[in-house]
């Protein structure tokens, strides 16, 4: 059964079928549904449910012939029979029989030579109206011979009984890389859909496309530059790529291949707790009609959304097409970056504010991944958390870490003009509780300086255990300050932080070692042990 033959038969068997539906059309079909509310601003509102993030453990790839050996099987990767995935997807279809449905049409990869056709079949209107806003939107003389390559099917009315359908439990997520099909049920969040595409493209563009896709935001200088930003959540990857300078390319998910690093996705879903206009202009002022918020609260007696209100989840999210952005580019495609941002937020104030990477070291940090939680409010807990996530994205990575790396190593031998920078957006002059937060508009002086070519020529010195080369002068940012170290009034108490850093990141390296190059290996913290 093709997949195209799959979509016919729902669609022949719903009690009403509602193809590429404009958005308008699509926020009526809701509110008459009852699947949400007008907000003041002209946005609609939706509960998502039961869940309101992704699961990942309830996350599969059905192993075959295709992934026996390419998928890096694990914690992130669990397994899932082909023969089972049919009967479950059998399930699902008969699940639409009698039901409404909103079947569209999108793709993913704004570059043309790369272009993903994915057809998305929902229960719901403001699903439906999700994957219009963050996929991108054929022209409407496309539709009518409209070639579907992968088939989303969304039932998050659909729960498995997991003793008969290989499932964990009720709800699952399930890609079929063979058959392209991703499968997603008992679940009403919205971005096990986006996640599920970006999956899809982290397997197959760097294998059959020798494009390395990124988790990343990239934007476009005034002459014509692109610069690319990795980041974990907290560490200012959406506030630093949003530059009035600079355009935006696109906010989260981006492939870079031979020529060009283009985005992924035709929108943004972007965290909306604590929203203000004042804090995220550009977030605020896209939310209005067309656009998605998804398990806000209002004010009450209005209709204006509460955005501190967390009493649903604290993963609030806005949905919106990227074209109700200012300043942004169309299409959303750069050149070859010729700056590459690393940033994280080192709650253990030991990494400069900002350093320059070789080859080596942009690989074993790409694949680590980090930043620190500031210490909790558990009693006893004083100290920072580490955290690393592989790529800045483990959770969606179906190859093995190295073989992302390696094609960043790649790329960046084949383009030596450009430059990988690490950000410290975290402390200096001592770990939380202790030193303080680097300033904003520091660390904004540090990335114009980079952009603008003015540390081509500085003189560098060499952090004595990570290996990074820190500037001795930035323009704009005090001298004193771009060694961590001298910030630091105990500078023994430095050195043993950094080699205590050092050896995390080293234990945390491990897991991935046996799948790395020596040339990885030797890039290495040179931390000591006995600390």
């Amino acid at each position: 059964m093709t997949n195209i033959s799959i979509v016919n038969r729902i669609l022949e068997s719903a009690s009403s079928a509602h193809q590429n539906l404009t958005p308008a059309e699509l926020v009526s079909h809701a509110i008459i549904n009852g699947e949400g509310l007008l907000t003041d601003t002209g946005a609609l509102m939706a509960d998502t449910g039961e869940f309101t993030g992704r699961s990942p453990k309830d996350k599969f790839c059905v192993v075959d012939a295709k992934t026996e050996n390419t998928v890096w099987w694990g914690d992130v990767n669990n397994r899932f029979e082909s023969d089972k995935f049919e009967k479950l997807m059998n399930k699902v279809i008969a699940h639409y029989a009698g039901k409404k449905v909103y079947m569209r049409h999108a793709y993913a990869c704004a570059d043309p030579r790369y272009r993903l056709n994915v057809t998305v079949v929902n229960e719901t209107a403001y699903h439906n109206l999700f994957c219009n806003n963050l996929f991108l939107r054929p022209e409407a003389s496309e539709l009518a011979n409209f070639g579907t390559e992968w088939l989303i099917l969304n039932a998050p009315s659909f729960k498995a009984i997991a003793a008969e359908d290989g499932t964990r439990q009720h709800n699952f997520s399930i890609i079929d890389f063979s058959r392209k099909i991703i499968l997603v049920g008992g679940s009403g969040y919205t971005g096990e859909m986006k996640k599920g595409i970006f999956t899809v493209l982290n397997y197959v563009l760097p294998q059959e496309r020798n494009t390395l896709s990124m988790h990343c935001s990239a934007n476009i200088g005034k002459n014509g530059d692109t610069a690319v930003f990795f980041g974990l959540s907290g560490t200012g990857k959406t506030t630093l790529s949003a530059d009035p300078d600079r355009k935006l390319i696109g906010d989260d998910e981006h492939g870079w291949a031979e020529d060009s690093v283009f985005n992924f996705e035709g929108g943004c879903y972007a965290k909306c707790v604590d929203l203000t206009q004042e804090k995220e202009p550009q977030i605020f002022d896209a939310i209005r009609f067309g656009s998605l918020v998804e398990n806000t609260r209002f004010i009450p007696g209005t209709s204006t959304v509460d955005y501190a209100n967390i009493s649903v989840t604290e993963n609030t999210r806005a949905a919106y097409p990227i074209n109700l952005i200012d300043n942004i580019a169309v299409p959303s495609i750069g050149k070859t970056p010729e700056n590459i941002f690393f940033l994280t937020a080192d709650a253990f104030g030991v990494l400069p504010p900002i350093s320059k990477l070789n080859v080596g070291q942009a690989m074993y940090s790409f694949i680590s991944g980090y930043t620190a939680k500031v210490a909790g409010t558990e009693a006893g807990v004083t100290e920072p958390s580490a955290t690393f996530s592989a790529c800045f994205g483990k959770a969606f990575l179906p190859l093995h870490p190295g073989k992302y790396a390696e094609l960043l190593g790649k790329k960046l031998k084949e383009n030596p003009n450009v430059n990988v920078w690490l950000i410290n957006t975290g402390w200096s002059g001592g770990a939380y509780g202790t030193g303080s937060r680097m300033k904003l508009s520091y660390t904004r002086a540090m990335i114009t300086a980079a952009l603008n070519g003015e540390l081509n020529n500085v003189t560098f010195e060499q952090h004595p255990v990570f290996g990074y080369q820190m500037p001795t002068t930035c323009p704009n940012v005090p001298s004193e300050i771009l060694n961590p170290r001298n910030t630091w009034a105990d500078k023994d108490a430095y050195d043993a932080q950094a080699n205590k850093l050092g050896n995390m990141f080293v234990k945390n390296f491990e897991q991935y070692a046996s799948g790395v190059s020596q040339e990885i290996l030797d890039a290495a913290p040179k931390a000591s042990q006995a600390n």
